[in-house]
């Protein structure tokens, strides 16, 4: 019915969107993730506590 054809629309723009900024949102978790596991002060505070 209606409601499939509306999922797979809301899907497929879902899709093109992941794939137009793709490359900004790896960009961003990478940093997120160089940040946290790079950051020895934050290390340090794990290991005080």
């Amino acid at each position: 019915g209606m409601g499939t054809v509306e999922v797979v629309i809301i899907l497929a723009v879902l899709v093109g969107i992941a794939l137009i900024f793709r490359e900004a949102i790896t960009d961003f978790i990478q940093k997120i993730i160089d940040g946290t596991l790079n950051d020895e002060t934050i290390l340090e505070r794990l290991r005080i506590s």
